[in-house]
């Protein structure tokens, strides 16, 4: 399953990288480089493997690292993994992983062209809210894949992915496709995609932001 999984990722990525170098990018720069961040990504995640700095270790099945490409310029960013994630190991897989591939691939991409992760690495029991104290002590496994992936853009799905970016617990009706910067990265929050399942007359609102994304990954 993880190798077919690599297969689908890095054939995102070499149509993604061909975009690119039909843009002008500098392919064979990119191309060296995508393996080392690759390799970066893997370290960080058998930290998370090993990781107890909160006792979700001990309830979850699988961590939910992340997938996508290590390229990629636009983020998407979850609150936790589901019932469903915890089983498979990747992140939005179910009902609202499904509304969200169907978002991304209107906004012009496929899932393996993006990447797609989650504050907390693990599935907190009957899907409940990410409490403060699991937030702080997986925000620096969050931070680390930032950092390497360095994405133009990231779309905060929920009140506690923009919560771990903007360290303001604020109603997303307030501030959903309000733009701010984490560490020199845009930021657009707007709902989470199993919000929207459940008040689908929201969905056109969020489009609005999910464009907005995609105006801001389009630039030059």
């Amino acid at each position: 399953m993880r190798e077919q999984n690599l297969k689908k990722i890095l054939e995102g990525i070499k149509g993604y990288l061909e975009i690119e170098k039909r843009m002008g990018v500098d392919f064979f720069l990119r191309e060296k480089n995508i393996q080392k961040r690759i390799n970066l990504l893997k370290e960080i995640e058998k930290e998370v493997l090993d990781c107890k700095k909160c006792s979700l270790y001990k309830m979850r099945k699988n961590i939910v690292f992340g997938e996508g490409n290590p390229y990629a310029k636009l983020l998407f960013l979850g609150e936790a993994p589901g019932e469903e994630e915890d089983m498979e190991g990747k992140p939005f897989v179910g009902r609202a992983g499904k509304l969200l591939t169907q978002i991304i691939e209107a906004m012009g991409f496929r899932r393996e062209e993006v990447y797609i992760t989650n504050v907390l690495k693990c599935h907190p029991p009957h899907n409940r809210s990410p409490y403060l104290e699991e937030i702080n002590a997986c925000f620096d496994y969050l931070k680390k894949q930032i950092e390497i992936i360095k994405p133009k853009v990231i779309c905060a799905l929920g009140r506690f992915a923009n919560l771990a970016l903007s360290k303001k617990d604020l109603s997303l009706t307030q501030v959903h496709g309000k733009e701010y910067l984490y560490e020199g990265i845009k930021v657009i929050p707007t709902f989470h995609p199993a919000y929207l399942l459940r008040n689908p007359g929201e969905k056109k609102t969020a489009w609005q932001d999910f464009k907005k994304a995609l105006k801001i990954v389009k630039e030059d």
